[in-house]
C-alpha cells in the first residue's frame, strides 16, 4: 500500500530498526504471513516480500498474524489520527474512545455523517479494514496490554477490553496472536515492567496498573506543572511527577492517576465502575498527555527555524495537553477567557464544589452540563453576559444543539462554537487544540503567547506573529506550547515596607 517513494522510506526505517516509526505502520512479510512493528529485532526481510499497512487491523484482514517477538500491538498509537483531519482519522479517534462498543457501527457512522455501508467502504479503502475490524483490533490491543501488564483474571480482561464474552476474547487473541490468552500472558517480559509490590493490594481494591507506552523525548515536567496550576481541589491533584483526577464515564465514576516512575516510565493506575470503561479511559489518558505524538518530527521541524532552536533545545519533546472531557473543557475555557489562570481556577473550584457530585471515595466529579445550565448563574461571578454565555453553552450541550466530541471535524466544530453567544476565536481554537488534539492551532490573541514570542525574538503583534507562525505548519500547536513556556518569569513582588523605603 502507498507509493514507491513511501515504500522505500518505510523500508529504510525497518532496516534501521527505527523505533520512532513504531505505531505509525506495520510491516507485513509475505513469506512468513507475519506482521511486525518497524523496530522488530528479527532479520529484515527482502523488500519485495514486504507490504506496509497503516493499521494492524488492515494487516490482519489481509491474512497476516502479529509477530510473537515484537508484539506490534504494544507500540504507541499513531500520531496520524490527530495530524489528519479527514473522516478516517476522526473514526479512529472515536473507535479508541469506545464508540463502536457503546453505539455500534451505526452510531459511529451517524457521528461522522455517513451511512454504515458507506463508512465501511470508505475505511476499508483508506485503512484496509472496516470499522468492526478496526474496533476488534483495538480490543485485541487492550486485551494484550492487560494480559501482559496486569494480573487480572482472563474473564475480567475480556470485559475490560470491550469484548461481549470471554469466548469472543479468546477467539480474537488466538486469531490475532496465534496464542491463547494464557500463553500470551506467559510471554510477558519482566524487564519491561516496573516492579509492583502492591499489586495484590491494588487488585483487592479494583485498581488496575498499566504501562503507558510513548515516544521519547517527552517533557513530563512541563505536563505535570501545567496540570498542577490548573488542578481543581477534589476533582484533580498534581505533583511534580503525577496527576490524578475523578472522571465521569458511561458506566459510572472513575478515578485515574498518571505517574512517572524513577525509570522514566509513565504508568496509569485506574479504577472504574464498569470494566468496559477501562479502554476508553486509557484512550482519554493518552490524549490528555498527548502520548501518541511524534516528538522527533515536531522537534526537527521547529528547530529548523533559528528563532525556535533554543526553545526546542531547552524543552525537547514538548507536548500539548489534551482534555479529559470535551464538555468540561469548553466550560473551563469559557470561564478562563480574559482572566488569569489563577482567577479561572478559583471560579471553577467554586463551581465544582457547589455543583459537582461526590464520589463514594470522597472525590469530586466536575458538574454535569445540566447542573451548570440550571444552577450555574447562582455560582458564577462576573459580567451577566458572560454567565449567560456559559450556562447557554451548557444547555446547548444538554439538548444536543451543540455537539462537541473528539471525533468532530475541526472546521465544523470551530464554526459551531463561534456561532454560540460569548465564544470568540480564542476559545474556539483553544478548545479545538485541547479536545481534538489538532497539532496545527495557533493562538495569536493569547497574551501569554505574545509575551513568549517577544521573549523569543518573534513579532509581538497578532498579525505579524500569525504570518510568521505559518512557516511552522502543521505543528503550530506545539509552537504555541513552546511560546507559553518561553514567557519570562515575573520577578517576586517586594514587600510594601521595603518598597516604601526605596521611594525618594
Amino acid at each position: 500500500m502507498g507509493s514507491t517513494a513511501e515504500h522505500d522510506e518505510r523500508y529504510r526505517a525497518i532496516t534501521a530498526k527505527d523505533t520512532r516509526f513504531d505505531g505509525q505502520f506495520v510491516t507485513a512479510v509475505r513469506s512468513t504471513r507475519i506482521y511486525c512493528r518497524p523496530s522488530c529485532p528479527a532479520r529484515t526481510p527482502k523488500p519485495e516480500n514486504v507490504t506496509f499497512y497503516p493499521t494492524s487491523a488492515a494487516a490482519h484482514e489481509a491474512g497476516y498474524r502479529a509477530c510473537k517477538r515484537c508484539l506490534p500491538e504494544a507500540a504507541p498509537g499513531s500520531p496520524a489520527w490527530n495530524l489528519r483531519g479527514d473522516a478516517s482519522a476522526r473514526a479512529m479517534r472515536l473507535i479508541a474512545s469506545g464508540v463502536v462498543e457503546q453505539e455500534g457501527v451505526p452510531g459511529l457512522a451517524r457521528r461522522l455523517g455517513y451511512s454504515p455501508r458507506h463508512l465501511t467502504r470508505m475505511l476499508t479503502t483508506e485503512l484496509g479494514a472496516g470499522p468492526l475490524a478496526l474496533a476488534r483490533a483495538h480490543r485485541a490491543h487492550t486485551a494484550r496490554m492487560l494480559l501482559v501488564g496486569t494480573d487480572l483474571p482472563i474473564s475480567e480482561v475480556a470485559f475490560s477490553a470491550g469484548f461481549a464474552s470471554i469466548r469472543q476474547c479468546n477467539d480474537t487473541i488466538r486469531e490475532v496472536f496465534e496464542m491463547t490468552p494464557g500463553e500470551l500472558r506467559a510471554k510477558r517480559r519482566s524487564a519491561a515492567r516496573e516492579p509492583r509490590p502492591a499489586a495484590d493490594e491494588d487488585a483487592a481494591k479494583g485498581v488496575i496498573d498499566l504501562l503507558l507506552p510513548h515516544r521519547t523525548p517527552i517533557d513530563t515536567s512541563g505536563l505535570f506543572a501545567w496540570m498542577a496550576v490548573r488542578a481543581l481541589p477534589g476533582v484533580e491533584s498534581a505533583t511534580a511527577t503525577s496527576f490524578a483526577r475523578h472522571l465521569r464515564m458511561p458506566g459510572g465514576p472513575a478515578h485515574f492517576e498518571i505517574r512517572q516512575t524513577p525509570e522514566g516510565q509513565l504508568r496509569l493506575r485506574a479504577k472504574v465502575t464498569r470494566l468496559a470503561d477501562l479502554a476508553p479511559l486509557v484512550a482519554t489518558a493518552r490524549r490528555l498527555f498527548d502520548l501518541d505524538s511524534d516528538p522527533q518530527a515536531v522537534d526537527d521541524a521547529l528547530s529548523a527555524h533559528p528563532e525556535l532552536a533554543p526553545l526546542v533545545a531547552a524543552v525537547p519533546g514538548i507536548r500539548v495537553p489534551g482534555a479529559a472531557d470535551p464538555h468540561e473543557m469548553l466550560i473551563r475555557a469559557m470561564v478562563g477567557q480574559q482572566i488569569t489562570v489563577a482567577a479561572a481556577r478559583t471560579a471553577l473550584t467554586a463551581l465544582a464544589d457547589q455543583l459537582g457530585e461526590r464520589t463514594e471515595d470522597g472525590g469530586l466529579l466536575f458538574p454535569t452540563m445540566a447542573a451548570i445550565a440550571e444552577h450555574g448563574a447562582e455560582v458564577l461571578r462576573g459580567p451577566a453576559a458572560r454567565i449567560r454565555a456559559i450556562t447557554g453553552a451548557a444547555a446547548a450541550l444538554v439538548d444536543g444543539s451543540l455537539v462537541l466530541t473528539v471525533g468532530d471535524d475541526a472546521a465544523e466544530q470551530r464554526a459551531a462554537l463561534l456561532a454560540m453567544p460569548g465564544i470568540g476565536p480564542w476559545t474556539a481554537d483553544y478548545v479545538r487544540m485541547r479536545v481534538i488534539g489538532d497539532p496545527d492551532v495557533f493562538l495569536p490573541g493569547d497574551v501569554a503567547v505574545r509575551a513568549g514570542a517577544v521573549a523569543s525574538g518573534l513579532p509581538g503583534d497578532p498579525a505579524s506573529l500569525t504570518a510568521w507562525a505559518a512557516r511552522t505548519a502543521p505543528w503550530r500547536s506545539y509552537l504555541t506550547a513552546h511560546l507559553w513556556r518561553a514567557v519570562p518569569a515575573r520577578p517576586p513582588r517586594r514587600p510594601a515596607r521595603a518598597a516604601t523605603k526605596e521611594k525618594p
